[in-house]
Order: C-alpha cells, then structure tokens, then sequence
C-alpha cells in the first residue's frame, strides 16, 4: 500500500454517495475510516509487511466537533462502577464491556438474541447500517462478564440483555423484557456520573473509544481480510482488557 492508494481511497470516500439516500459520507465519518486505516497500517508495520507509514496520513480537518474519546483511564472507571453482586449490575457490565469491545451500535447491541452470540469463538454476526452483514469479536473481559450475566439468569428469555425495571410481562420468547436503547443509554449516563468523568460520555462515545488508532479492530471495513486475521488484530489491541 502507498500513499498514492491512500489518496486515492480518501477521494472515493469524499466523493461516495449511500445507494439507498444518495447522501455522501459525512467528513466525521471519513475521519472513522481513515483513523482505522491508520491502525491497520500500524498492525502490518508490526508484521513486517512493507506499507506506507501510518503517522504519513493525516486526519481530514473537519468543521463538526471534534471527536471525543474515553482514554484508557477514563475507560477503567467506568467499566467498573457496575455492582456486579446483582443480577441487573452483571447485565450493566456485561453490556459496558460489549459496547466498548465490539463497537456495537446500541439498537444493535439491543436487537441481539443469546444465540446469536457463540461465547466459545467470541463471535458473532450482526446486520448494519443499509442491511450490510459483519462480524464482531469480543475482547476475552466482554466473554468472561456476559457468560456470568447469561449464567446468573434463570429466564429462559431469547434477548441476550432483558429489563428489570417496570412491570414483568414474560411472553413465550421473553420479547416485551428485551431491553431499549433508552435503557441503555440511562444506565450509561448514570455509571458515567458515578466515575465522575469529565465528558459527557454516551453509548456512541463508547464506539467511539472503540475505533481509535491503537483499536484496530476496525479493520473488519476492509472486507478482504479473513475472518481469523480480523480476529488476531482484535485481539492484540483488546488484550489489555483481560
């Protein structure tokens, strides 16, 4: 890869328009790709793979606000204000560790069945934006913390997080217990007050920290990486999570 191809790669990306909104990608959005372009680079670097220079790629200057991102600090003290002695503070735990390890969007992370999730390959699939399949890793911390939320529970309910709250209206397949995306992001506001953090961090700021240059489980955009490799990148830059 050279710098060449990556000028060219950020022209396709300035110029792309979505085949379902015609709309083009949003400068925030590029700035996504290219940090996790960068990382990439970084990754084959380590290999040994002569590519071009990751520091010799600059972000877009963009005139939105400027990204935010949880450091590894910040990071630590809110993945570890759930109360992990209840049931409901496990479920906050386990899904602090997903959001921040797989890059799930919250509807995503909501819309997930335990099936889908094999704990063993700490793989799964979801369905994107615009109806596009990927795959999604779990660091070793997200598995560890899901399989004592899903052990705890003794419902035999299909979504993988359930309510606690409000009234209980157990269907056949647990549906009316899923839990919301509000949910999620009420539960996210109050551990981000409990840790006293400086930013206002969200769901989406978790995202966020999850595609910076040293998460370079990014990468799986690039569709012509395998599976295992995508794999292998995810886990070195998660494995501090342990």
């Amino acid at each position: 890869m050279t710098l060449e191809v990556v000028r060219k790669y950020r022209v396709y990306l300035a110029h792309y328009n979505s085949p379902n909104g015609n709309l083009p990608i949003k400068k925030v959005t590029q700035n996504y790709y290219v940090i996790a372009l960068r990382s990439f680079l970084r990754y084959l670097v380590r290999k040994d793979l002569k590519v071009v220079t990751p520091d010799k790629i600059e972000l877009p200057k963009t005139e939105s606000r400027s990204l935010k991102f949880l450091d590894r600090d910040q990071l630590d003290r809110l993945l570890g204000q759930p109360d992990v002695s209840s049931e409901r503070g496990l479920r906050d735990k386990a899904l602090l560790e997903m959001l921040f390890s797989t890059g799930l969007r919250v509807s995503e992370l909501c819309r997930l069945n335990r099936e889908q999730v094999n704990l063993q390959r700490g793989e799964f699939g979801v369905i994107g934006k615009g109806g596009r399949a990927r795959v999604v890793f779990l660091s070793d911390r997200a598995k560890i913390w899901l399989e004592k939320y899903l052990t705890k529970r003794a419902d035999s309910f299909a979504p993988l997080f359930i309510r606690y709250a409000g009234n209980q209206e157990p269907t056949i397949n647990g549906e009316k217990m899923r839990l919301t995306p509000r949910s999620v992001q009420r539960a996210v506001d109050k551990y981000v007050r409990k840790a006293r953090l400086p930013v206002k961090a969200s769901p989406h700021v978790l995202r966020h920290s999850f595609a910076t240059d040293k998460n370079v489980a990014t990468t799986q955009i690039y569709t012509h990486v395998t599976n295992a490799q995508l794999k292998d990148v995810h886990k070195s830059f998660h494995s501090g999570n342990k």
